[in-house]
Order: structure tokens, then C-alpha cells, then sequence
């Protein structure tokens, strides 16, 4: 594990705990901010994943994963 698979997790872990009130709230982002941004780093995982920084993409994958409840939970509405 490089440092550079700490530094990519860390940074993507905040944005998951950043979004998590976004999650929780009434207003949620349009869904083309949504499925553009969770579309966005669903590539960088798959990337992240071929450059073997396993942590980062598990991590980005999760931050993903908060895009993409996002979207649902709009649509949903």
C-alpha cells in the first residue's frame, strides 16, 4: 500500500462523511449532478483498481455509492 493509496482513501472518506447529511436531508441535488458525479467515479474505481490502489477505489467506491443513493432518493421523491 503506497502513500498515495492513504492520501486517495482518506480524501475520499470525507466526502462520503460530507455527504452523509445530504443523504439525510429533505432536498436532494438534481439528478443530472448526481448521475454525473456518481458515473464519474464509478470510472475512477475501475481505474483505481487497474493501478492496484485497492483502498482508494473501495473508498471512491463508496463516495459512488452516496452519488447514487442521491439520484435514487431524487427520483424517488
Amino acid at each position: 500500500m503506497s502513500w498515495q493509496d492513504i492520501v486517495l482513501a482518506a480524501g475520499a472518506w470525507v466526502f462520503v462523511i460530507a455527504l452523509i447529511p445530504a443523504i439525510r436531508a429533505e432536498e436532494k441535488p438534481p439528478v443530472s449532478t448526481s448521475l454525473m458525479t456518481g458515473g464519474v467515479l464509478t470510472v475512477y474505481v475501475v481505474c483505481m483498481f487497474t493501478l492496484g490502489l485497492v483502498l482508494s477505489a473501495v473508498s471512491t467506491g463508496l463516495t459512488a455509492t452516496c452519488w447514487w443513493i442521491l439520484m435514487v432518493q431524487r427520483i424517488m421523491k
